[in-house]
């Protein structure tokens, strides 16, 4: 490969980062040209296309005798600078560019002309040629068209839960044909059906279900066989047509709960010479259904491992005849063949399963999902409610953009507002023109020659705009490079101000040979064994350093090891802005010491307005206040809120500044002392900020109450009173009347308490007396100690007479 002889100069690094690096750092901080870092000539560009990929803003100058004879200026530079440097008149500066190859006006109205002759989308072609990085932008603008022709296919589920939806739908087509007709001149009627697969585990597959998979079950003891998709009647504007066919159908019966819709959708979509879908419509799939759908991978269940393949299956019964070989579709093959046909797909389903569809529409665009009642009486109200959601927005899609293209959108919708980095307009009314600012930017150079074509298109829309583009990646001056050319002493090809030399040759002008002498002139510019030629910062050209130059400063010495750049920083400062930087070390100035000069060897700075070094709270170290004692802060430690003290020094500010008294009475000595002071005086003084401390001190026996608040600006916030609180003595006569009321009054609660425990205590008697009376057993008239003067007592006896005995009392 050639050996490039000039290079330019790139930064102090060892090694030039790379150029993508470089260009993302710069977007990240943007510079100015002449301000901090200039990334065009410390990119290490050696020639003039790897200096277009630094940034857009860097230039390149083809000029043959440019810069200096002792150093190596870059010739990759910000224009002004290379004009400057006078290269007028020989600078590549390419930049992006846009042209609009076709831009045939918008339409207003879609039916009464031919659909060749209706446009919904201006620009419709544009070419651009980018330049990496140089951002250029080209306007779009939409409009949905009044009376535009209107394709409706009605796809129906027809598995049993669907019969009575069946029975209510018999006469849909004169009924919406009517409803649609007020929206659209142009409007026609298709009609297709689905259960699912006729596999197990879907449907029912035993023998004696064949024919009729409804035997045995007794709500409905006859059905026909199920299947996956039938086509059954092309669009047509002959509604009548779709009435008979709806009236001809019966349902089917499958075995488990979802159907095979996605099935049905596919074919439906990409089956467009036998649906009848026209290129100058708009195309609406109307999928009616009571269940959740099967989808990618349930085909496994039933054997089934192979994708659907994306294409048409209809045989010539126009039915699905993959059905049984190949997988159910997956979401995003859905969305893909929707898209790519211009299909709005409306779910119209029930409320039971809104909230699943709801989640499919965001997986594939240009999809909306309405409820439908069981019975599908609004079907009508819901197709027209859905196609004027659908009129009623705008959004972009993007097709087949390259990868290194990077696309940005801001919509201005009907509220005229600019919207960045939306692509979608909504709430519009038919008729309305939204617009759309694109933004295209070129991250990188492909290879030479390489072009590339992307697609923008409204969501559902047949109209797009075709985007061809071309890169600005080669300079002008490339094309006039001049092989064996004697500006490289014959030994080189001349292009673009520098000599690429041929194999065995070196030097800017390709002057050098290589091999022995080659080696003699490489180690004459090596500082010793091993390191890199000019210390990684210069060229060597035959037997001497070419430094090259840097935007951060010089570099210098005979091995380019030296520069005024690379010394220790402080705060982003270079030796801290108190030294030289010396072929990287710190050249202090008089009074500062340290590897980058920061610390200074003067300590008026450290002491504070009562003269003590840092206020007696810290020491002093380079010339600055390092503060001990904990809550210090300041530039010599004069805060600190918790410190004792603190209080009495706030004092003298108070007295020399609202009284002009205290010990800083003299004003100069007030203002050089208190200058961060701030004081406000208020009548009532507020205590309830728990930062503020309270401080208080005596004045003629009052008291001046203040209190003392850092702020963060480093000023103190002193509120003080504007009196002194003050406390009159009382006078006798109150002292003497106070002491006997309180006497007298301590008396009556001594009473009170006496006659209440006396009271309690007679209380506690009487009721004892009360509880013993009435316990007594006897009455009042009778006493239990009384006893009657006469008593009565029987004898028992027994005697015989005569052989006779008996029995007898005595009294």
């Amino acid at each position: 490969m050639p050996r490039r002889g000039g290079l330019p100069a790139p930064a102090a690094a060892r090694r030039p980062p790379p150029l993508l690096l470089l260009r993302l750092l710069l977007l990240a901080a943007p510079l100015q040209p002449g301000r901090g870092l200039n990334l065009c000539t410390s990119g290490s560009a050696t020639s003039c296309e790897e200096c277009l990929l630094i940034h857009p803003k860097c230039a390149w100058c083809s000029k043959e005798d440019f810069g200096s004879t002792k150093s190596i200026t870059s010739r990759c530079d910000f224009l002004q600078n290379l004009v400057a440097n006078g290269c007028a008149g020989a600078i590549e500066n390419p930049s992006s560019s846009i042209s609009v190859v076709k831009n045939v006006p918008l339409s207003s109205k879609g039916s009464g002309q031919s659909h060749l002759d209706v446009t919904q989308i201006t620009p419709q072609k544009v070419a651009l040629n980018l330049r990496p990085g140089d951002q250029t932008s080209f306007r779009v603008q939409v409009r949905q068209v009044e009376d535009y022709p209107v394709d409706l296919y009605y796809l129906m589920d027809l598995s049993l839960s669907m019969n009575d939806d069946l029975d209510n739908i018999r006469n849909l087509g004169t009924k919406l044909a009517e409803e649609m007709r007020k929206l659209t001149s142009n409007f026609r009627l298709g009609f297709g059906s689905f259960v699912d697969k006729n596999i197990s585990p879907f449907s029912y597959t035993a023998p004696r279900y064949q024919n009729n998979p409804c035997i045995g079950y007794k709500l409905f003891p006859s059905c026909v066989p199920s299947f996956g998709f039938r086509h059954l009647l092309s669009l047509t504007d002959k509604v009548d047509r779709f009435n008979e066919e709806v009236r001809k159908q019966k349902v089917s019966r499958n075995r488990d709960a979802p159907e095979g819709g996605f099935d049905a959708i596919l074919q439906a979509a990409v089956c467009k010479e036998k649906i009848g879908w026209r290129k100058e419509a708009s195309h609406l799939l109307v999928f009616t259904t009571d269940d959740v759908p099967h989808i990618a991978l349930d085909g496994k269940l039933g054997g089934l491992v192979q994708p659907h393949d994306g294409q048409c299956h209809l045989n010539e019964a126009n039915e699905y005849s993959a059905s049984s070989q190949l997988d159910y579709p997956s979401l995003a093959l859905l969305g893909e063949k929707l898209a790519e046909n211009n299909i709005h797909l409306i779910f119209a389903v029930t409320k039971s399963h809104y909230i699943l569809y709801k989640n499919f529409t965001t997986l594939i665009p240009g999809t909306t999902v309405e409820i439908l009642h069981k019975d599908s009486k609004n079907i009508i109200e819901l197709i027209v409610k859905a196609y004027n959601s659908i009129r009623s927005k705008v959004e972009l899609t993007v097709w087949d953009s390259p990868e290194d293209i990077g696309l940005t959108f801001t919509a201005t919708c009907q509220d005229g507002l600019s919207y960045p980095g939306l692509r979608k307009c909504g709430d519009l009314k038919i008729g309305d023109t939204v617009s759309f600012e694109v933004a295209v930017e070129a991250r990188s150079c492909p290879a030479e020659d390489t072009s590339h074509t992307f697609t923008i298109k409204p969501a559902g829309f047949r109209d797009t705009l075709e985007v061809a583009v071309t890169y600005s990646c080669l300079c002008g001056c490339t094309g006039h490079a001049a092989p064996a050319s004697g500006k490289c002493s014959g030994n080189g090809t001349y292009a673009c101000g520098l000599c690429e030399c041929d194999p065995g040759y070196l030097g800017a002008r390709c002057e050098c040979e290589e091999g022995a002498s080659g080696v003699l002139h490489h180690a004459l510019c090596r500082e010793a064994e091993g390191k890199p030629l000019c210390s990684g910062r210069g060229e060597c050209s035959c037997n001497q350093c070419l430094c090259y130059e840097s935007e951060f400063g010089n570099i210098y010495g005979p091995f380019c090891e030296c520069d005024d750049f690379s010394c220790a920083r402080y705060k982003g400062v270079l030796c801290s802005g108190h030294g030289e930087c010396h072929c990287g070390e710190c050249k202090c100035h008089a009074g500062y010491i340290g590897d980058n000069c920061n610390c200074s060897t003067e300590m008026d700075s450290c002491v504070s307005s009562d003269g003590q070094m840092c206020s007696g709270r810290g020491a002093c170290v380079c010339g600055k206040c390092q503060c001990t004692e904990p809550g210090a802060f300041g530039e010599t430690c004069e805060k600190c809120p918790t410190c004792p003290g603190v209080c009495s020094t706030k004092r003298d500010c108070i007295e020399c500044k609202l009284f002009n008294s205290g010990r800083l009475a003299d004003n100069q000595t007030c203002q050089k002392h208190c200058k961060d002071e701030i004081i406000t005086t208020v009548d009532v003084l507020e205590t309830d900020d728990p930062n503020a401390i309270l401080c208080a001190y005596p004045v003629n026996n009052c008291v001046m109450k203040f209190t003392y608040l850092e702020l963060p600006s480093g000023k103190s916030n002193l509120t003080v009173l504007k009196e002194p609180a003050c406390s009159s003595a009382p006078s006798a006569v109150t002292i003497v009347l106070a002491v006997i009321g309180s006497v007298v009054l301590i008396g009556i609660i001594l009473l009170a308490l006496w006659k209440l425990l006396v009271t309690i205590h007679d209380r506690r008697e009487f009721d004892r007396f009360q509880s013993e009376r009435s316990r007594a057993r006897y009455e009042m008239a009778s006493n239990p100690l009384y006893r009657k003067p006469i008593s009565t007592h029987n004898v028992e006896f027994t005697f015989n007479k005569l052989n006779k005995s008996y029995n007898g009392t005595v009294d």
